[in-house]
Order: structure tokens, then sequence, then C-alpha cells
């Protein structure tokens, strides 16, 4: 099972607006494992940046100046994320964006080239009804150390938010099942495969089924006919008077 943790950096908060994104960062997870391989680019959006989004995530136009423009980076992009389930923080902001870059360049969006979307958002707002729900709240939550998170930044973000997803979604890789996988102790396992001997049934004596009656009649007399271990006449077969 791979994902993609991924976040976006964007001009603006409305890509119907004309705001671009500015940067991308992702991180790897292999079978809810962080596997090191990541992805980060910062984009040249060839338009100004909101004075309120610098103050977000401090990235300016002079920096991007040099940078590469979206469709120099999409290859890229898409050989990274391509096949597998993308994991967001609010999805439907970095989803609209992304697919408005890639439909800009007549590129397939997003639904078409992954395997599908997990909101983190949604998901611990259903957690936890009522209660914060940002990114930095959960890592409170869950205890994850982001004190270098002083400002918004996609690749930062992402790795936290990868920690983060684990934590909210601990206990389901035991629900994980790899149908590949060899029974234990089967002979695809290296184990050996030995005839099981039919099982011995053992019989009471006549001995012994006497001293049990004379037990059961000893409870009967004790209890003055009330042993759950003696059936009436009728069920006994005896006949009904």
């Amino acid at each position: 099972m791979r994902q993609i943790v991924l976040d976006t950096e964007t001009t603006g908060l409305d890509w119907r607006n004309g705001d671009r994104v500015i940067e991308i960062g992702c991180v790897e997870l292999l079978n809810r494992n962080l596997t090191g391989s990541h992805y980060h680019v910062y984009i040249n959006p060839e338009r100004g940046i909101d004075a309120e989004a610098v103050a977000v995530h401090g990235i300016t136009e002079d920096f991007l100046t040099d940078k590469p423009k979206f469709r120099d980076i999409v290859d890229g992009f898409e050989a990274f994320v391509r096949d597998a389930e993308l994991v967001i923080h609010n999805a439907n902001f970095d989803v609209g964006f992304l697919n408005h870059e890639l439909s800009l360049l007549g590129r397939a969006k997003l639904d078409v080239l992954c395997a599908g979307v997990v909101d983190t958002l949604r998901m611990a707002k259903e957690q936890n009804p009522g209660k914060k729900a940002s990114l930095d709240a959960l890592c409170d939550r869950f205890e994850i150390n982001n004190s270098a998170r002083t400002l918004h930044g996609a690749l930062l973000d992402a790795e936290l938010l990868a920690d983060v997803y684990l934590a909210m979604t601990r206990g389901q890789e035991s629900l994980i099942m790899t149908l590949e996988e060899p029974v234990p102790g089967s002979a695809e396992a290296g184990g050996v495969l030995v005839e099981r001997p039919p099982l011995a049934v053992l019989r009471a004596s006549d001995e012994e089924l006497a001293e049990h009656a004379r037990v059961l009649q000893d409870i009967v007399k004790a209890t003055k006919g009330s042993c759950l271990w003696i059936p009436p006449a009728s069920e006994a077969g005896a006949p009904a008077g």
C-alpha cells in the first residue's frame, strides 16, 4: 500500500480567482512506514502573491523569480504521486489547486492519476467532533513535536502530517493483510506438514459408569430430587405411568 502525504503553498486562497501553487511537498509511506523518499519543489507562479499568504508561508515573489514553472515540474510530480493514495489535510483546497494547474496544461486530474484521497481534516473532525482540527492542534493532541513550524512550509507540513496520520490511524496496520503471505507453519512458509494420527476415544468402563451413577444418586438425596444431570423418567425413556 503506497501513500503520498502531500501539502501545497499558494499565492492566495482561491484558484478560481487566479491563485496558483508555489510549493509542493510530499513524503512517501509504504505499508504505513516512512520510506525516506520525498518530493519537494518551489514553483514560479507567474503572478503576484497576496500579502496575507506571504505572512503565512513567508515565500516571496523575489524568492520565486528563478524557480521553475509548473509546466517544467509536472512530469516529476506526476511520476511521484502516480497510482498512490494521497493523504492531505483539508484536501479540497490542495486538490482544487493542483487540478487547476494540471487542467491548464491539459493533463489528467488527480482522480485519474492517483488511487484516491484521504482528508485528515475530515477524519479528525469525525473522530473528535467539536475539537480543534488544525495541523498544530493535532500535533499537540498526538504529542508530535512541531516546534520547527514557525511558518507554513509544504515539505515540513507533509512530514508532520505523516506522523499525525499514522497516530490517528494507529491500529489499522493490524487490518492490512497480504494475500500472498504464506500461512505460518505451511510448506510455503518453510514448515513441515505432518499428518495427524486419529484422535483416541476413551470410553468409561462399567465400574466408572456405576460410580458415576452412585455420585448422582447422592446428589439427588442431598438436593431432594433436583439433580440437573438426571433427566425426568419420561425423558429417560421410562414408561409414562
